[in-house]
Formats: structure tokens, sequence, C-alpha cells
């Protein structure tokens, strides 16, 4: 199943019924939501910035309010049913919309922008919850990839649907368009399969308050998870300040009419779809949060560079058509800008959603994704205000409004970074795997998904840590030789990983029997452990005897050890061949390197001698 492309998922009914449904979900809000923003940026001139910013705030506030109930909800029924149900209710929703445009009432368009947050809002974590239930562990990234694109994709088509449509004499075809969508969309979930609900005993609690205060003070139980979705939350605040102010940005700013904003939003969209498309192929299926800082540096990176540019423009008097915008000088840069704000944010935001997917307990996950929701929401609600408050009350331009938000992030990223040094640690060792090496994985199934457990595996190089801990999906604590720890620049990051350094009893007593102290508390604590039994580098390639650090780690705490080998690594860049680099380097540049990993082996059946015939059987396998 991990040798297929993410987009053979969209041949199986566990998945493409539900994609369609997702997808014309966000069409349909965005093809609705376009066209309202266009009428009230050239309808309501006078007032435009405060309708536009407080539209985005109402049909967010929904999932600050209702996100707890509905996540309760998502965990204690059946999911088909509830899709189809609140599928449903966009009906009728959309019924009320048709009524607004016919009316011309922009107050009760804004309200019913509110009635469509509500209703998404319930399906956010019946959404999240259905992926981890009929995907497999190593299709996350695909499919989320899927998902996240496909709702970019959405919104770019829904974009420039929207604004042909309401730019038209007549409001005919807006009101039929966003009424068929809704239709569409209860068709297609009609095939979603059933998926069983994930705690269906829970008593549910329709107080808004206690509910959504319980929701939130749950998340911090997992650390990774809470920080993961502060960082997810983020982006939400990042990227709803710019697309807020796109329709305003594209009239006032650049001067352009209804098709230019409508080119901006496809250009942010089309980013996120590429962004979301590429994490499957730089992450080889797995969760590789490395890319998230990535992702950072990008949108902080491209979001100031549009604010320069746009300081820079000279807007024309008159509205700018698309070729007018187009043959103007910076035009280029703006659009560009702005398709690798939304790459970046693609290569942010798909990962951590994974991460949240894979790490937080099953049982509780769309309860976790409410509460995700509901932070979500309030860093949108917050994004709005702080956009009123620069836009209105200081009356400051977009453009600084832009600087601001991309000195936030620069902050924000920072900060979690420094909490979570695992994301920057991925990061570089993403980078290192992906330079020198080609890594071809076998058995990492073999790993559990949770609980204690030691990894055994040969040493080969100085970097034989940084692969295996890029290919493991857990954090790993690996006991490594203090010297090796100590070696400069890397230090930081065997410190930031929780590596734990260890000499020989000779050399040092104190530091190997702390070593040992330091490795039965991360058992006890859950942790896996990484060991190299051989004691230190291989000095000839093969696998020297295996020291009796593994066996008093098992006398002392009982758990199973996953045996591991590398393969293809002696006589590389980090090996000990040969003491020149330059000597290493041309022979195993891009090298094809090979991890396999073997069943677990129980602990009273460990020696050091049974490890070591099991480490190199797994070696001398293809």
């Amino acid at each position: 199943m991990s040798e297929h492309s993410q987009f053979s998922l969209l041949k199986e009914n566990r998945f493409f019924p539900f994609f369609l449904t997702q997808f014309f979900g966000a069409f349909n809000d965005n093809v609705f939501k376009n066209a309202l923003v266009i009428m009230i940026a050239y309808k309501a001139t006078a007032n435009s910035d405060m309708l536009v910013n407080l539209a985005a705030g109402l049909f967010i506030l929904p999932f600050f309010l209702f996100s707890a109930i509905a996540g309760q909800i998502a965990d204690k029924f059946e999911k088909s049913r509830l899709i189809r149900i609140v599928k449903f209710i966009e009906i009728i929703i959309m019924l009320i919309a048709a009524f607004g445009f016919y009316i011309d009432n922009i107050n009760l368009l804004i309200f019913v922008l509110f009635l469509m947050g509500s209703q998404s809002s319930l399906f956010g974590p019946v959404k999240y919850g259905y992926l981890p239930q009929h995907l497999e562990r190593e299709e996350l990234i695909g499919g989320n990839a899927l998902i996240e694109s496909s709702t970019f994709l959405s919104i770019l088509i829904g974009t420039i649907l929207g604004g042909i449509l309401i730019a038209m004499d007549s409001i005919t075809p807006i009101t039929v368009a966003i009424l068929c969508i809704a239709v569409a969309g209860y068709l297609s979930a009609s095939f979603i399969p059933k998926t069983p609900a994930s705690s269906p005993d829970i008593k549910l609690n329709f107080n808004i308050f206690t509910e959504t205060y319980r929701n939130i003070s749950f998340l911090p139980q997992n650390r990774v998870v809470f920080l993961s979705i502060l960082a997810i939350s983020w982006f939400w605040f990042y990227g709803s300040v710019y697309l807020m102010q796109i329709p305003n940005f594209g009239s006032k700013v650049l001067g352009g009419d209804n098709y230019v904003i409508t080119l901006l939003l496809s250009m942010f969209s089309v980013g996120i779809g590429l962004g979301s498309l590429l994490c499957e192929k730089l992450s080889g299926k797995r969760v590789e949060i490395g890319l998230v800082p990535i992702g950072a540096i990008g949108l902080a990176v491209f979001g100031y560079d549009i604010a320069v540019a746009a300081e820079n423009w000279i807007a024309s008097t008159e509205l700018q058509s698309i070729s007018q915008f187009w043959s103007s000088k910076g035009s280029g840069r703006i659009l560009a800008d702005l398709c690798f704000i939304g790459v970046f944010g693609g290569l942010y935001i798909v990962p951590l959603y994974a991460l949240v997917q894979e790490r937080a307990d099953q049982s509780h996950l769309s309860r976790v994704i409410a509460g995700n929701n509901i932070i979500n929401a309030l860093f949108m609600v917050l994004a709005a205000v702080m956009a009123m408050v620069i836009l209105v009350a200081m009356k400051w331009t977009i453009p600084q409004l832009f600087k601001v938000t991309v000195l936030l992030n620069i902050i924000v990223a920072l900060y979690i970074f420094t909490v979570v040094p695992e994301f920057l640690m991925r990061l570089i060792v993403w980078f290192l795997v992906s330079i020198f090496y080609r890594i071809r994985a076998k058995g990492l199934e073999n790993i559990p998904h949770d609980g204690a457990a030691v990894l055994a595996c040969n040493h080969v190089s100085f970097i034989d840590p940084l692969i295996l801990g890029g290919y493991i999906r857990r954090p790993v604590r690996f006991i490594m030789y203090y010297k090796i720890y100590n070696i400069p620049v890397l230090k930081w990051l065997f410190k930031a990983a929780k590596a734990i350094p260890i000499a020989g009893y000779k050399e040092d007593p104190e530091m190997y029997e702390k070593a040992f102290i330091e490795v039965k508390k991360a058992l006890d604590e859950g942790d896996l452990v990484g060991i190299f039994p051989e004691g230190g580098l291989t000095s000839d390639g093969t696998i020297q005897p295996f020291k009796n650090g593994i066996e008093k780690i098992i006398s002392e705490t009982p758990v199973d050890v996953i045996p591991m080998s590398l393969s293809n690594l002696w006589g590389s860049l980090f090996s000990r061949k040969d003491k020149g680099v330059l000597k290493r380097r041309p022979r195993k540049f891009l090298a094809k390197i090979r991890l396999n990993v073997g069943e677990p082996i129980s602990p009273e059946n460990i020696t050091k001698e049974v490890l070591r015939d099991k480490v190199a059987k797994l070696k001398s396998q293809k």
C-alpha cells in the first residue's frame, strides 16, 4: 500500500466519495463568500474595510462557539450519517442565501455567512476524524494532502466562479449555482461508507462554555499535539489576514476590477494546492515535520515581499482589467508572491494536521480536532479584530498590515521551534538525508506506535542516529558515545533530540552509570530508546561484537527490542573507511542506503549474541 501514489486513493470507495463531499462543501463556501465580498467591496465602498473583516469574523465565530459540541457528536455517532445531515443543512442555508441575493440585502447575506460557518463547524471534527479510521498511517500524509489541495482547488474554482457570477447583470446564475453545488455535495455524501463511532458511550454536554473549556483544557495533555495545534492556528491567523484583505487589496491598493481580485485569490489557492501535493513527494509518505520550518520561512519571506511590492505600486485612477494589470510593472512579482505564500503554506499545514491525527489519542480524535477548530477560530477572529484595528482605527495601509503580520509570524515561529526543537531537528535531518543519501526503508511497521521499546542497530557512520531519527515516526532517545555526542555543530542537534551520552566504564564510571539511569527513566516513561550495541563505529565495515550494555538495560527494564540494520554506508563521507574526506565523497554521494527493521524480540530472549545474529541477518537482506 505504501508503494502506491496518493492519487490511487481517488479510485477507492473509502476515500473518493468523502473527497468529493469535502470538495463540494468548500467549493460552495467560496462561491458564496467571494460573491459576497466582491459585492461589499464595490457596493459598500464607504465602510468596506469594516464589512469585509466583520463578515470574515462572523464566518469564523461559530467554530469557536460550536466546535466543542460538534467534537462530542463526531466521536459518539456514526460519521457517514452525520455528514449527510450536515450536507442537508447546507441545502437549507443555500435557499436562504438565494433569497438574500434576490432582495439584494447584504446584511442578510452576512448572516447567511454565519450560518455557513455554523454548518462547517459541525463538519470539521467529522472530517479529520474520518481519515484516520479509513487510511493507513503511511497514507495519512497523502490523504491529507489530497484533502487540503482539493480544498484550495475548490477555493480557486469557487473564487473564479463566484466573481464571474456576481458580475453578471442577473442574480439567477449565482443562486442556481450555490443550490446545485449543495445538492451535489449531499449526493456524494450518500456514497460515503459507514464509519463506526470512536466513543459511542460518551455523554453529550450541550453547555457551550463548559464543554469548550473542557476541550481546550484537554489538549495540553499531549504537549507535541497541543503545540502543533497552536502552530496550525497560527497558520489560519496568518492566512486569514491575507485572504480577508485580498478584495480590498486588489481594488484599493492595486486598482484592479473584480476579475483582478479573482486572479489574486486564484494564485494563492493554486500555491496552496501545489504545496500540499508536494508534501508527500518531499516527505516520502511519512509525517515529516521537518517541512514545517521551511513553510514558516517561506511565509515570512514572501509575505514581506508582497508588502514591499505593494508599497511601490502606482495605482491607476480607473479600475484595471486583468490585461491592464498584467502589463503593469510589478504585477508578476505580486502574483508570484501570492503563489509562493500558498506553496509554503501547504508545506507548513499538511504535516501538522497529519502529526495531530497520528499522535493524538484515537478515541478522542474528533474532540482533539474540535479543540483545534476552537483555537483556530479564536486566532482567526483575533486576525479580523487586528485587521479592523490597524486599518480602521489606526488608519494604516494594507501593506503595513501585511508587514505587522510577517513580524508576528517570525516571533511565533521562533517560539514554537524553540519550545519544540523536534521541528528544527527534523528539518536538519531531512535536509542532510535528502542531500547525501537515498534511503530505502523496510519493516518500519515493526516499530510500535506507542509504548517503550529498545531499538538496536549496527553502527557504520557518524550520522546513523540522524538517519534513523529521520525515518522513525516517533522521537527516539539515542544512547551515544560521548565523543560523537560532543561533535561540534551536531552536538546541538543531539541535545535537542534528548540523546543520552555515555562513556566506557573505565573511561568515566559516573557518566556510564548516569546514562543507564537515564535510559531506565526514558523506558519507564514509554519512550523509544536507540542503542548501537557495538559500542562504537565499525573500523572495517563489519558488525563488531556487541557489548553487555543491552543485557544490562533489559535486565533493569524488560521491554521488547527491535533489531535494525543500516547497509551501504561504509566508505561514505561520515564513515571511518578513509582518513581523507575527499576520498569518500565520490563513491557514496547520493548512495542508496538500506534500513531494515526486524520483528520485536521479547526481553526474555535477549542476549547480546542473539541480538547480533538478528542484526547481521537483517544487514544481509536486500
